[in-house]
């Protein structure tokens, strides 16, 4: 398999980490979605990543997806390998929707860079949405994830939505800088620290570095 996309992109790198803790064999194509965006075009229409292509030359497009297939590998494949998140039911419900709103934060965090470095005239109406809505979404999930119980937002295992959320967080903090204040919420450093003493995160990273020619 192949996956395309740089690291310093939460939703290729949480598809990454992914595939690292899955065990699935890939190769990766760094691939700038603006210097190199006609290389993406030949397998993704929209120029965006990630993009997974597989080994039978099928493609499959936007993080929750890739995610999506590859856990119905895993549940299709060898006993005992566990995916990262339940089948079905309120856990899975759940998970989902930790996932939406840390992926939701990364949407948010994109968009407030983008209008900061990519335009000259800037919007002041859509600064102060985005602002405001980041700093909605980052409350709500400093309040899921100082009332988790737990080492990990749902339990003593890692799940999607853990993954999501630290991935989100890196890219928020490294793109926006002293914009986002850790002591405002310091259950979500606490998370993103966590999540980048693993080995996984560790191997799968690239410090942020915006759009490249």
């Amino acid at each position: 398999m192949i996956l395309i996309g740089q690291y310093d992109s939460p939703f290729v790198r949480r598809v990454a980490i992914a595939m690292t803790l899955y065990g699935f064999a890939f190769k990766h194509r760094p691939w700038s979605t603006f210097g190199e965006a006609a290389k993406i075009a030949r397998h993704n229409p929209l120029s965006r990543v990630p993009t997974l292509i597989l080994d039978d030359g099928r493609v499959i497009i936007e993080s929750a997806y890739i995610l999506d297939w590859l856990d119905e590998q895993v549940r299709e494949g060898e006993a005992g390998t566990r995916p990262l998140i339940a089948a079905s039911g309120p856990e899975r419900q759940k998970a989902l929707y930790y996932s939406a709103l840390a992926t939701g934060l990364a949407d948010k965090a994109v968009a407030l860079y983008y209008e900061k470095v990519l335009h000259e005239v800037h919007s002041p109406v859509w600064l102060e949405r985005c602002q405001g809505q980041l700093a909605s979404v980052l409350d709500t999930l400093e309040a899921i994830r100082a009332g988790a119980k737990s080492l990990w937002l749902m339990g003593a295992e890692m799940n999607h939505a853990d993954i999501a959320l630290g991935c989100a967080l890196r890219h928020a903090c490294e793109a926006h800088g002293k914009a986002i204040d850790g002591s405002r919420w310091p259950a979500l450093m606490f998370h993103s620290a966590q999540c980048e003493e693993l080995e996984a995160f560790k191997a799968i990273q690239q410090p942020f570095c915006g759009p490249q020619a």
